[in-house]
């Protein structure tokens, strides 16, 4: 089983070189600390930066370099800060090769749902909604059950949902899935965790075929 940053050492594998990629808040942040050597990648946050680096060691923080979720980061050689304007102009006018979000359900037809559970206070969908429409690589970064054990990989998200039909691929911390065809896709497994206990957890329709390969980091 994996935990986040095993979440985040898979999903930086499918990062290629050349890609500019938009990393959401939470898990998907990780995912810049461990991209492969000899590879160029621009990651960008919406609040107005391109060019982040990995997270600042402690001690070499600087409060004045942010990403999204309001956290410190480093940034790379080159790198630039702009408006939210220019941000959102980027992402909406489809410049960016992958999005890496984080999500709450994800449906069987690439349904998302990542910004509201019902009677809680919130701020507002912010730029999740601009990603999932403008993006046509998207990536989850999630757990496959909630905290009750009851499945988050579904039939029908139950949720208000960030988008429809947008997801491509997923890794969890029991598998690797792909939504073709209206259906995940299961294509590898996490280290000590087998095919059966993927279908357990997982309440949406999941095709295997053959024998599904361990990650490897």
């Amino acid at each position: 089983m994996l935990d986040k940053i095993g979440i985040a050492k898979r999903i930086a594998q499918e990062v290629q070189n050349g890609f500019y990629v938009n990393l959401g808040i939470g898990i998907p942040t990780l995912v810049a600390n461990y991209v492969r050597e000899g590879i160029e990648v621009e990651f960008q946050s919406e609040n107005g930066v391109l060019g982040m680096g990995p997270f600042p060691f402690e001690g070499e923080e600087d409060a004045d370099i942010i990403n999204a979720g309001k956290q410190t980061i480093t940034t790379m050689p080159g790198a630039s800060f702009f408006d939210s304007s220019m941000s959102f102009a980027m992402i909406r006018g489809k410049h960016v090769d992958l999005t890496i979000l984080g999500a709450m359900e994800v449906a069987e037809n690439g349904d998302i749902a990542n910004w509201k559970i019902p009677g809680k206070m919130v701020k507002g969908m912010g730029g999740a909604m601009d990603l999932v429409a403008s993006a046509e690589n998207i990536i989850v970064a999630m757990m496959h059950t909630n905290k009750r054990g009851e499945s988050k990989i579904l039939k029908k998200c139950s949720l208000p949902l960030t988008g429809v039909g947008c997801v491509t691929k997923i890794v969890t911390n029991l598998a690797f899935l792909e939504v073709r065809d209206k259906v995940f896709h299961l294509l590898e497994r996490a280290p000590g965790v087998s095919v059966e206990d993927i279908q357990k957890a997982t309440e949406g329709t999941l095709v295997v075929n053959g024998e599904i390969p361990e990650m490897k980091f």
